[in-house]
């Protein structure tokens, strides 16, 4: 094969990882819709996200395309397939969970390592939730959002933030992200992506970048979430707009069936396209 249908080759790889990591993540977050959330006196059980599905696929594949896959799906389906859109404000939600995500899948470099898969994905939870933590509290630290929690007391915003994100850590972020990326990873690692005309990922090719560039990066990235977030908050509002079936129980049901549709074409075309690279 030569070096130019080997990148074509690569690229077309990615990009069906990107259109999977969007449809898998997207058919999640719709059913995250559907699952009632428990208040236990302060104390509320809800299922956040199921983000071991785009860090068990950064873990295993290339983890940008995973990464803009599973928050483009989460934009594309709970957001504008529900009819909403916050405009500018969900430029937030779409960098945190991007960052997060693509931090877990580089810092692996060898999936067979349960220990560092297990650290990666708590991790990357737990900086997921605390990025959306620190925007809200900037937001209200910049008086572009009402606090009422504690009236008078402008610093609860600290606990209250603090406590939601540390609630959602030890419940979402243990039994639907931790767990099912322990189990998932070592199982697929190695049958996945031979299927997928893929090599499984080795300390030798994982990927590898500057360490310094990736942090300052990442800082930016969130500032630019922040700074989205408050000017959304403070009324600057880009292409938002809410459409009359908002929240529609059928509207979710449409959602899941487009979602199944497209994982299973990008599974199709990712098949097809192994055995046409072994052909």
């Amino acid at each position: 094969m030569s070096v130019t249908s080997a990148e074509q080759t690569a690229q077309s790889h990615k990009l069906m990882v990107f259109v999977l990591s969007m449809s898998l993540y997207g058919l999640a977050t719709l059913v995250s819709e559907l699952i009632p959330s428990v208040q236990v006196g302060i104390v509320e059980f809800s299922v956040e996200f199921f983000l071991f599905i785009p860090l068990t696929l950064a873990m295993l594949f290339d983890p940008l395309s995973v990464a803009l896959g599973a928050a483009t799906g989460e934009l594309v389906f709970s957001e504008i397939m529900l009819g909403q859109f916050g405009g500018i404000g969900e430029v937030e939600k779409f960098l945190t969970v991007s960052i997060a995500v693509y931090l877990a899948g580089t810092v692996v470099h060898d999936p067979r390592n349960l220990k560092l898969v297990g650290v990666a994905a708590f991790g990357a939870t737990a900086l997921q939730l605390a990025m959306s933590a620190g925007v809200d509290i900037l937001k209200v630290v910049f008086a572009v959002e009402e606090f009422e929690a504690v009236p008078g007391l402008p610093e609860s915003v600290f606990f209250t933030e603090g406590f939601a994100a540390v609630n959602d850590l030890l419940f979402s972020g243990i039994l639907f992200c931790l767990l099912p990326t322990l189990f998932l990873v070592p199982r697929l690692y190695g049958k996945i992506e031979p299927l997928l005309g893929m090599k499984p990922r080795t300390p030798e090719n994982a990927p590898r970048p500057v360490v310094g560039r990736l942090a300052a990066a990442s800082v930016a990235l969130f500032v630019v979430a922040a700074g989205a977030a408050c000017l959304s908050e403070a009324g600057m509002s880009i292409v938002e707009w809410e459409a009359d079936w908002a929240g529609d129980m059928q509207a979710i049901f449409v959602g899941l069936l487009v979602a199944v549709v497209i994982a299973l074409v990008a599974c199709y075309c990712l098949f097809r396209s192994a055995k046409l690279s072994r052909a």
